[in-house]
């Protein structure tokens, strides 16, 4: 950001007040900034957007030991994908296997989606606590045994069981993936870095419909796609036993001088929840209306190609992964942008596009059509998506961008977790003619539906919500070190005996005041 100087009106305090300054201000191009000296004194002024920059000057910002960190993350977030969506673009194989409707295989998507906020809360606690490596390696390599253990399940009540089990170990990888992927990268860098990292999702999908491809179409060969996601997630556990610990936790836990106490850290979180509470519920409502919007484009979309376009096994997952290729390169592209173009300016115009989108998206037959307005579809719902988990970061108090990332984000999926299963019952409980003459379950226009109201609601929420685009993460400590520290600058400033007259006490009281008069610089928080 680059400050002008110029004097803004005062940041609105309340939320209404706050909620119309934000709608105001998503229509300046210039960013609203809070300047802050060392008496507490804040004032607003105005500062510039830094000039969209090459995407490979960016890239080549990020050190060799960045792009390990990124690429682990990255790799994490693939596996947890593709772990997820083994099942979802598998449902008619999976009713056909154990004799039950799509409705009824959708319930094992509902209790993942339901449990993982759990996870989320107690891994990416333990990562603001302890690192980011040791959570992440027992969640992925507890994943893998799960998946296993989902092969061999004999009936569909274990089924359930085991679903339900593996969302709660599937909670914890985004928020601890993210933060060490993201917290090294370089200001200017991260809008595109957002962008790529978050199509890891879109990424782990395609490589399930890729596996779904590979496997056909016969009843048990959901089998083999599990496999081939518990042996993806194992290797990742393995991968990250073999990196060092972020270097960026490590230090800033240097920089605290004390190991800190369980007890200051959950000292700390309480009033971080004290005082942030109002951007928790934000992110929460912001994060459900995001997790129905990606689960109800997609999660139902390959059943609604066999069903209702009456596509082949091969023709529905050859349009799966074109659509998902879309997203991969529109959340890549959108994320970068908002680095120049603003994040929620992004994310309401790519949702208002990808409304507009949905009859092209649903009218279609053929392959070939499917999977063209497929492609631009997912390109503006993950475009949206890629510029959330930078969005979240800047958004979240700066010693918890492990857990508030990730516990915003699966609270938003706990909520909509019934999504697939809404779309279901409703498509299968109401009828239209296909192309071919057949009466087929109504997919198509359930999907569109939902999705026009999501990207509408998505579209009005962000408007009206904070931006704080280009915050500095670099010199926060960890959880927990924060109190420590404070109670130490304030013993040492007891301690320390008042300046003596004469010329020393002088030069100490003026350096004092100068160093007072110098002003920090932050994002203006906006709404809330």
């Amino acid at each position: 950001m680059e400050p002008t100087n110029e004097t803004a009106d005062p940041v609105a305090k309340g939320v209404l007040a706050t909620a119309r300054q934000s709608w105001k201000d998503l229509f300046i191009w210039k960013q609203r900034i809070v300047v802050t000296n060392a008496y507490g004194e804040t004032t607003a002024e105005w500062a510039r957007p830094a000039a969209l920059r090459n995407p490979i000057s960016l890239l080549a910002q990020l050190s060799g030991r960045d792009w390990l960190f990124f690429l682990v993350g990255f790799a994490a977030w693939t596996a947890d994908a593709f772990d997820f969506h083994a099942l979802s673009i598998q449902q008619v194989k999976l009713a056909a296997y154990y004799n039950i409707s799509k409705t009824d295989v959708s319930t094992a998507i509902t209790l993942t989606l339901l449990l993982r906020s759990i996870g989320a809360a107690a891994f990416g606690l333990a990562g603001d606590r302890w690192g980011r490596k040791w959570p992440m390696v027992f969640n992925m390599i507890i994943l893998g045994v799960l998946q296993v253990a989902t092969i061999y399940s004999s009936t569909f009540q274990q089924f359930l069981a085991v679903r339900a089990l593996f969302g709660l170990f599937m909670g914890g990888v985004y928020g601890n993936a993210i933060a060490m992927a993201l917290e090294n990268s370089p200001v200017d860098a991260r809008g595109l870095m957002s962008g790529i990292l978050q199509q890891g999702y879109s990424f782990g999908y395609v490589c399930a419909a890729c596996a779904n491809l590979g496997v056909g179409g016969s009843d048990d060969s959901w089998k083999t796609v599990f496999w081939i996601a518990a042996g993806l997630s194992v290797g990742v556990g393995i991968i990250r036993c073999f990196f060092p610990e972020s270097q960026q936790f490590i230090e800033a836990k240097k920089a605290g001088k004390a190991q800190g106490h369980a007890s200051e850290f959950w000292r700390e979180t309480q009033i971080m929840l004290r005082q942030e509470w109002k951007m928790c519920i934000y992110c929460v409502i912001l994060m459900t209306w995001f997790n129905y919007y990606s689960h109800t484009s997609q999660d139902s979309y390959t059943t609604f190609m066999l069903t209702e376009k009456e596509l082949d096994n091969s023709g529905a997952s050859r349009a799966s992964i074109l659509m998902k290729v879309g997203a991969c390169v529109g959340g890549t592209i959108i994320g970068y942008l908002s680095q120049w173009f603003g994040r929620r300016r992004s994310i309401v115009v790519a949702a208002l596009v990808s409304g507009f989108l949905i009859p092209a998206w649903i009218l279609p037959q053929g392959e070939r059509s499917l999977s063209v307005t497929g492609f631009f579809m997912q390109f503006f719902v993950q475009g949206a998506w890629g510029v959330i988990p930078i969005h979240l970061n800047e958004l979240s108090p700066p010693a918890f961008r492990s857990s508030f990332p990730g516990l915003t984000y699966q609270l938003g999926n706990m909520i909509s977790s019934p999504s697939a299963q809404i779309v279901n019952a409703i498509s299968e409980s109401h009828f239209v003619t296909s192309a071919s003459g057949h009466r087929v379950d109504a997919y198509g226009s359930t999907m569109g539906i939902a999705t026009a109201i999501i990207a509408l609601g998505i579209a009005v929420t962000t408007a009206f919500g904070p931006e704080k685009r280009g915050r500095e993460f670099e010199k926060t400590k960890p959880a927990g070190m924060n109190l420590v520290q404070e109670g130490k600058r304030l013993d040492d400033l007891e301690a320390a005996p008042a300046p003596s007259a004469g010329r020393r006490g002088s030069s100490e009281q003026n350096q004092s005041s100068e160093s007072k008069q110098r002003l920090i610089q932050r994002p203006a928080a906006g709404a809330l």
